[in-house]
Parts: structure tokens; sequence; C-alpha cells
């Protein structure tokens, strides 16, 4: 049995009711990365105030629908918050039961790089088939091992840039307006991102700042300020400049 399917990821449809109808130009005023341009993209649907509430990676689809891959977990509660947003617009959006996320540590042709970091592997969505086994505790190992944090467990209530949305991809400055866009926008001006989300050996983790432990694997994922990260915690994908302590 081919392990690549990972059981806690869901797949919303966003989907045009009425000719004219634009998914994208929707979506593109809600989630904090440009969903107009390539795709896949990672992206974010903030508090006003700039705190991540979910994150999700958008896909395109036929005849001018978007794919979510997002946390199953929460994906009702992410359909009833964009459907807040929806208004009046002829669009709709629900989990597609029929698909699911896919997943593998190498290249996998007809697959995308995860478009965060590419060393985390090949991501695809494909139609459910029942024979295809699970693959989250090698997908959560590698991840870990690569410093990336995500979901409500580990991002919930931060920051964006607190969770290193820049160098993981998750932010377009560029855009225009979205949800919590003015803190975001005025945080990077500023360069004043003081704390951080790392990954950390579980007996090295502060409890007071630790957002979610996995002791299986002897990790945790801390929210530290930018002074109290070692370069022997920080991934080497990290940017940690000069004026954001």
């Amino acid at each position: 049995m081919t392990e690549t399917r990972l059981a806690n990821r869901a797949v919303i449809r966003l989907s045009p009711t009425e000719a004219g109808e634009d998914v994208a130009a929707f979506l593109q005023g809600l989630v904090t990365n440009d969903v107009i341009g390539t795709l896949p993209a990672y992206a974010a649907l903030l508090s006003a105030q700039g705190k991540a509430m979910f994150d999700f990676i958008v896909w395109p689809a036929e005849d001018g629908q978007l794919l979510l891959d997002c946390e199953a977990a929460h994906a009702q509660e992410l359909v009833k918050r964009l459907s807040l947003y929806r208004l009046r617009r002829k669009i709709a959006i629900e989990v597609d039961p029929t698909l699911v996320v896919c997943w593998q540590a190498e290249p996998r042709e007809g697959a995308a790089a995860d478009p965060r970091l590419p060393d985390l592997g090949a991501r695809w969505i494909a139609p459910l088939d029942e024979n295809t086994g699970v693959a989250d505790d090698a997908w959560l190992a590698h991840r870990l091992s690569l410093g990336v944090p995500e979901g409500r467990d580990e991002l919930g209530d931060i920051l964006w840039l607190e969770t290193n949305a820049v160098e993981l991809g998750g932010v377009s400055f560029t855009k225009g307006c979205y949800i919590g866009q003015e803190n975001t926008a005025r945080m990077n001006w500023r360069q004043k991102v003081n704390r951080r989300l790392v990954v950390v050996p579980l007996d090295r983790s502060d409890e007071k700042r630790r957002k979610a432990a996995y002791p299986q694997l002897g990790l945790a994922i801390d929210h530290l300020r930018v002074e109290d990260i070692t370069p022997d915690i920080a991934p080497g994908w990290m940017a940690l400049a000069e004026g954001q302590s």
C-alpha cells in the first residue's frame, strides 16, 4: 500500500455558480498571498489584528474554481468563515469529500513542490482512494525536521509575520488589501518582528512559550523572542535580520 495520503488535511472547493463570477478575485481580497498569480500558493486568513486563524495552500482547478488544502479538523469552520465574506456573490464554498491531499518527501511527476519550502517535498490533490495509505506521521516528522510550523495548534493567534510567513512564502506585500493587512504591512515596514515560531528539542522548550509539543519526536514549537533564538535551533531558511529584536 502506498502511504501518501494526509488524513489530517481536507480539500475545500470554491466554485462560481454563475457565469462571470470570479472566485480568485473574491479570495484575493481576503487572504495574505497573491492567488491570481502562480499556484499553488501558501496563504492564510487572518484576524483584523493580523493574527493567524487558518493557513492553507491554494490550488488551481478547472473552470475558474480554486481548491484549499487545509486542516481537516477546522475545514468546516473555514468554510463558515469564508461564507461570511461571500455576501451576495455567486460562489459555492464547501468541503469536497471526493478529494484528498497527498504528499511524499521525494519529487514526483505530476505533483508540485511545496510552495513554502521545496525541501518539504512533493504535494498533490487526488481522488479519494481507500487503498492509499496514510502518511501523516511521516509528514509531521519531516516537516518538523525542517523547522516548519503549520495549523491552528502551532500558529493560532500568532501575528502572521511571527509565524515565519515571509521566509515560507505566505505573504505578498504588493497584492493589495486583505483582512489583517494593515498591521502585517506595518510590521514589515518597521522591521518589528520581535518573536518567531521555532522548533526546539522538547527538553529545551519553555512551557510559557510553548505552542505545541510532540513527545514522540522529542520536539516542541516555541514562540520565542528573536534574541533568544540561538543558531543551533534556527533553521537555515530563517532570516533573523538586525533590527528585528
